[in-house]
């Protein structure tokens, strides 16, 4: 079979499913089983799913505000399309598709089309026009003929610093990207809001392929500078999304070197960014653009599965309920209310238990920073160190150029491997604490929800507000990546450090240091534990409302159908998810 005919069987079976699956929840009797919320969010979820199929492949750049997005984009297109130097208040999304002739036009959000130049949407002109438009935009289209463009669309997202108001037209081109670059800056290496942005949003959605591109490496003065920020992008991205593939580049090196521009000096860094960008292009083309079909027809699958699996356990569980009769069930709704209250008690019993663990993680996190700084001493001293003939081992200018940096970074490393040590055994007592809680409610199943979920599932549970609580509860994310504390030690020896030897002034703030580590190494652990609660009181309570609406349901279900009908559509409802279940299956 060719790649084509796969391709046409590939859309064929999905259609069949999604036909198959639209007959089950639009049933009557079955979508009465439902309820009409379900019914509701399931057909909106059809509805993703169709615009998934319809719309043209869809390559999504994403990465905070002065990262050199709509640069990378330009320098694959070698051309200027995606305007640069703009401000947050005229950043607009781009979409960046084909055309054969060159076309630009401002959707706005009532609706109307606005015809423009691509002159139009610098900064200077895009702020002049945008006060004559009816409405905002609510994004720019710009077609072209670049080559690149006959296979795949190309989005430019504005700048995401702000994740609590993280555009809602931003998420829903994330979750309907195909594959994903995320532009991160060599020279504000990884925020703790992008290592929570590329967790709580990218990696829930399990894109096959994501690209990490670690701009304007360019500006960095060697390839040992090089080498440490890239072993730094690539720790954490193996960390928090390991299906990442890094790059570092120079965006802007690589557009004028395209178009024939003068570029910035070599530093000897060239060759790396240079080989770095062809490697990108050439996997772009060869793994996204030449499987494009493959990764559009997997991710469509796996959001079947993902709708087939929402039917299947709701069906499922009203089924369980309905086994018994009503008296059974108005007994078992009053012991399932002591059951949470019993449950209630034992989780209050459990948090001294974990507030103990996480205190002697702390205690022992602390001693190891004290045995680090007892370390460094001696390595500061070292550097003073004399050869036979009295003369500096190490000289002055590169004590002066290197301590500092050197500084931070060890200091850095060593705040972090403390607490990255004990993240596993936190995650381990959470997940244990958590599936205890779910067995005893009867609902084993259900710890699979202290894992990140897909974003298409939190789409579809976007009216559920315990749902939304348990998803929000991010157990990391506190200041672990530096001591802020000591970040304001680290900024008063810069400000000293020509006015005197850049070692005393180190051994002169050294206590201070060590004090400001341990005392903001407290408040981590604190933090942590405060997180840890409340990621166990909101799955607690995401578990106790799934099974009052399950109760709920039940009794309603007996008081308005016959038993045996109901029965009756409950088994033809679990017979029917049979055939486009083995159809996912065959094309997982």
């Amino acid at each position: 079979m060719t790649d084509n005919e796969k391709h046409i069987a590939a859309d064929e079976n999905i259609a069949l499913i999604r036909k198959q699956l639209s007959d089950i929840i639009n049933d009557e009797k079955i979508g009465k089983i439902l309820g009409a919320d379900c019914v509701r969010q399931l057909n909106e979820y059809d509805a993703l799913i169709e615009k998934k199929c319809e719309e043209p492949f869809t390559l999504v750049i994403l990465g905070e505000f002065k990262r050199g997005k709509s640069t990378i984009i330009n320098a694959l297109l070698g051309k200027v399309l995606a305007p640069i130097n703009v401000t947050p208040e005229t950043y607009t999304i781009n979409e960046i598709s084909f055309g054969h002739t060159q076309t630009v036009e401002a959707i706005l959000e009532n609706g109307q089309r606005v015809p423009l130049v691509l002159e139009d949407i610098t900064r200077e002109n895009l702020e002049k026009r945008m006060k004559l438009f009816p409405a905002k935009i609510s994004c720019v289209q710009i077609k072209d003929n670049a080559q690149i463009l006959r296979d795949i669309r190309i989005v430019d997202t504005p700048g995401l610093s702000d994740l609590e108001s993280l555009d809602k037209q931003v998420e829903d081109y994330i979750v309907n990207a195909d594959a994903i670059m995320y532009a991160a800056s060599c020279l504000l290496p990884f925020s703790e809001t992008e290592q929570i942005f590329l967790a709580s949003h990218v990696q829930p959605q399990r894109f096959g392929m994501l690209y990490v591109l670690v701009n304007m490496v360019d500006a960095l003065n060697s390839m040992a500078d090089v080498n440490k920020i890239m072993r730094r992008f690539r720790g954490i991205s193996e960390r928090i999304v390991p299906n990442a593939i890094v790059y570092g580049i120079s965006g802007g090196d690589e557009l004028n070197r395209k178009l024939g521009r003068d570029r910035v000096p070599d530093k000897g860094t060239r060759e790396f960014y240079e080989t770095q960008f062809f490697q990108f292009e050439l996997s772009l083309k060869r793994d996204i653009i030449m499987q494009k079909d493959v990764i559009r027809s997997k991710r469509v699958m796996t959001m079947l599965d993902q709708m087939h699996a929402e039917i299947s356990s709701k069906l499922k569980l009203i089924s369980d309920m309905t086994e018994m009769d009503k008296q059974m069930l108005d007994e078992r709704a009053k012991a399932f209310e002591a059951e949470c209250d019993e449950l209630q008690a034992a989780l209050e019993k459990k948090k001294p238990s974990l507030h103990l663990s996480i205190l002697e993680m702390q205690q022992e996190a602390e001693t190891w920073m004290y045995e680090f700084f007892a370390k460094l001493r001696t390595s500061i001293l070292e550097c003073r160190a004399k050869d036979e003939n009295g003369e500096d081992i190490f000289a002055s200018e590169d004590i002066e150029k290197y301590f500092y940096s050197f500084l931070m970074e060890k200091v850095g490393e060593a705040y972090r491997t403390c607490i990255e040590c004990h993240r596993d055994a936190i995650t381990e007592i959470v997940e244990k604490m958590s599936r205890e809680l779910a067995q005893a409610l009867g609902i084993a199943e259900m710890n699979e929800v202290t894992k990140a979920p897909s974003v298409e599932r939190i789409m579809m549970s976007v009216n559920n507000n315990v749902t939304r609580s348990v998803m929000g509860v991010k157990l990391f994310g506190t200041s672990e990546n530096f001591s802020p504390a000591a970040m304001s030690t680290f900024s008063s020896i810069l400000k000293k450090k020509k006015q005197t030897d850049i070692i005393d002034i180190a051994l002169e703030n050294y206590d201070e240091i060590r004090m400001n580590i341990v005392k903001d190494i407290k408040t981590v652990y604190q933090d942590l534990e405060v997180k840890a609660i409340s990621r166990l009181d909101s799955l607690y309570q995401y578990q106790v409302e799934l099974g009052r609406d399950a109760l709920s349901q039940a009794q309603q279900m007996i008081d308005s159908y016959d038993n045996e009908v109901l029965n009756s559509t409950l088994t033809d409802a679990m017979a029917r998810l049979e055939e486009p279940k083995k159809l996912i299956m065959q094309n997982s």
